[in-house]
């Protein structure tokens, strides 16, 4: 009888272990499937198309130690951290910068109208050039060179 506890114990831990060993909601394929002006993007200059066009449909694949993708989102040693931001501070800032320059410049409105809303917007930080923010666990946004990419886990 004490065999049988021990083993059922012991295979309760395995299940336990496993369920906290699942990978985090952000590893995986991601790929480019809009880009949009970015909000702070000069209204009297147009954003080169080139980049936006090598990006669309490509994949970024986020690994426990890498992320492969089309540059600059690759990246050889990711050091990633979960972090709730508020909207003035996603895209590096950009909407509080915004703001300074224009009192009527409302971040909470900005984020809202690229489909990130809340008070509080979750952002992988990778440690490498880009930030990811999420929409939720299978839409995430980054910006890059005036564009806002949207990316979709597949």
């Amino acid at each position: 009888m004490k065999f049988t506890g021990t083993v059922w114990f012991l295979v309760s831990l395995g299940w336990a272990g496993s369920a906290a060993a699942a990978d985090p909601f952000y590893i995986g394929r991601w790929t480019f499937t809009a880009a949009t002006v970015a909000p702070w993007a000069d209204p009297h200059r147009k954003p080169d198309d080139a980049e936006r066009a090598r990006l669309m449909g490509k994949a970024v694949v986020f690994k426990a130690g890498e992320i492969s993708g089309p540059r600059p989102f690759a990246c050889t040693k990711p050091q990633y951290k979960v972090t709730d931001y508020g909207p003035d501070m996603i895209f590096q800032g950009a909407f509080d910068e915004m703001r300074r320059t224009d009192k009527k410049a409302d971040p909470k409105a900005l984020a809202t109208s690229l489909g990130l809303s809340g008070a509080r917007i979750r952002t992988l930080e990778t440690g490498c050039e880009i930030d990811v923010h999420f929409v939720d666990d299978t839409t995430a946004e980054v910006g890059l060179n005036n564009y806002v990419y949207t990316l979709k886990k597949l």
